[in-house]
C-alpha cells in the first residue's frame, strides 16, 4: 500500500555499496525500516541520503507491505528544514544520543499520533534555543508518559524515588533509587515545561548522575532496551 507520512529518521546503516537502510519513527504507522537501494550512489532521484541524518524530519511517499520485511522508499522531501540541530556541536551531540535513545524505545509498528507530535514538536524547540544543557533530561522524562512508565507523582515529599516501581517512598528498598540532591532536581523535571529548564541550575556531575538514573529507567520498564554507545561524547560535551 502507498502512503503519504510523515517520518522521523532515527537512524541509518550502510548496506552493501551504495544503500541504507533506515529506521524512522513515521505518524501512519509507528516505526518502519527502510532499504533505499543504490542511495549513496545516486546523485539524482527523489530519494537523496543527505536527508536520512538521525532525527530529520521528513515527509515520505513509501510503500508499506506491512509483513515484517524492509519497506521502499518513493519519494522524500525534509518537512522542516533545521537551522542549528546538525550544524551546532552541542546539539549535535544531543541529537546522536536522543537519535539512539529513540530508536530503542520505540518499538512497535502502530501509530501514536500523539506520540509523533510530541518528538516533532520538541526537537523543533531544540534547534531553535539556545539554552538546552538539561533538554535530554526533560524530554526523556516527558516521553514516559507515551510509552506507559511516566513517574507517578503521589508522595512526591518523600525522600526516594523507586526507579523499578516508578514511584515515590520513604523506605528505601533493594531497588535502585533517585535521592539526595538529584532527587530535588527529579522532581523539579517533572513540574515544568520546556520553556523553564534553563532555570534549573545543574552541575556536570548531577546532570550525569540523574541522567544515568533515567536511563536505568528506560532499562528497568522497556524490555530488551540497550544503554546508547553516544552517552560517552553526549558527557564530554555538557561539561
Amino acid at each position: 500500500m502507498q502512503v503519504t507520512t510523515k517520518a522521523i529518521v532515527l537512524t541509518a546503516l550502510k548496506y552493501g555499496d551504495n544503500s541504507l537502510i533506515v529506521k524512522a519513527y513515521t505518524l501512519s504507522d509507528g516505526l518502519k525500516s527502510y532499504l533505499l537501494k543504490g542511495v549513496l550512489s545516486s546523485k539524482k532521484g527523489k530519494v537523496k541520503a543527505a536527508y536520512f541524518q538521525p532525527l530529520t524530519q521528513l515527509e515520505l511517499i513509501a510503500v508499506h507491505k506491512n509483513k515484517g520485511t524492509l519497506e521502499s522508499v518513493r519519494e522524500a522531501k525534509t518537512s522542516y528544514h533545521y537551522q542549528t540541530l546538525h550544524s551546532n556541536i552541542a546539539k549535535n551531540a544531543m541529537t546522536q544520543f536522543l537519535a539512539e535513545m529513540l530508536s530503542n524505545s520505540l518499538l512497535e509498528e502502530e501509530p501514536n499520533e500523539n506520540l509523533f507530535n510530541y518528538i516533532e514538536a520538541a526537537l523543533q524547540w531544540l534547534d531553535t534555543e539556545s539554552q538546552i544543557a538539561n533538554f535530554h533530561l526533560h524530554f526523556l522524562l516527558s516521553i514516559t508518559k507515551y510509552l506507559g512508565f511516566y513517574p507517578d507523582s503521589k508522595n512526591n515529599s518523600f525522600l526516594y524515588f523507586d526507579l523499578l516501581e516508578g514511584g515515590f517512598t520513604n523506605k528505601p528498598s533493594l531497588n535502585p533509587v533517585i535521592q539526595g540532591t538529584n532527587l530535588n532536581y527529579f522532581k523539579t523535571f517533572l513540574g515544568i515545561n520546556f520553556d523553564a529548564i534553563h532555570t534549573i541550575k545543574m552541575n556536570k556531575t548531577d546532570r550525569q548522575e540523574l541522567l544515568k538514573s533515567l536511563i536505568l529507567y528506560f532499562e528497568l520498564h522497556l524490555q530488551g532496551f540497550r544503554k546508547p554507545k553516544s552517552l560517552v561524547i553526549l558527557n564530554e560535551i555538557f561539561r
